[in-house]
């Protein structure tokens, strides 16, 4: 996807986090808290054009799953059409509906979220579904992580986040542009 292809879907889609990709400081980052070795199921809120995607591809063990929830029906296509792996699921949804993509895909659970969605954009009684239901769908001691940009985040995910789960850090990368926060939460 082109630059100017994604800027535009930026500008259109209140939905997308920041004007540019994830560094890959900070896609490391937030995958250092991933333990692939035990991993057979990850979900990816919001891929975007892949950046995640592509280094969970080369992480994941070849028996592992990775199921891709992406809300832009642009950015999903792109994927479809940009990732061939057979382990990689693209589905054009939100990320609210997790209990039903992976019913609908033969699973119960999943291992590990990752998020990048905007969470400062979504109301609180979104926040709380997408919360809820990946809490619901993740086995136990399986982990939801969120990284959010300082620009959409005062730290506000933290509060959401301890209503439901029970173990919380926060940690920041600041040679990503922009610093992003990092949200760990477990099961």
């Amino acid at each position: 996807m082109s630059t100017l292809s994604y800027v535009k879907n930026f500008i259109s889609d209140k939905y997308i986090a920041s004007i540019t990709p994830t560094s890959d400081f900070g896609v490391r980052k937030v995958c250092s808290k991933i333990d692939f070795s035990r991993c057979g199921l990850i979900v990816e809120y919001g891929p975007g054009t892949g950046v995640f995607t592509k280094y969970l591809l080369q992480k994941m063990r070849p028996d592992s799953l990775l199921v891709m929830i992406e809300r832009n029906a642009i950015f999903a296509k792109e994927l479809r059409m940009k990732i061939r792996d057979s382990r990689a699921v693209v589905v054009n949804g939100c990320a609210s509906d997790i209990l039903d993509t992976l019913a609908k895909i033969g699973k119960t659970s999943a291992d590990c979220v990752i998020s990048g969605i905007p969470f400062s954009f979504l109301t609180d009684n979104q926040k709380d579904r997408i919360l809820r239901n990946s809490f619901a769908a993740l086995k136990g001691r399986g982990k939801f992580l969120a990284y959010q940009t300082f620009y959409q985040s005062n730290n506000h995910l933290k509060s959401h986040l301890e209503r439901i789960f029970p173990f919380v850090r926060v940690e920041y990368e600041m040679l990503n542009l922009p610093p992003l926060r990092i949200y760990e939460a477990r099961k």
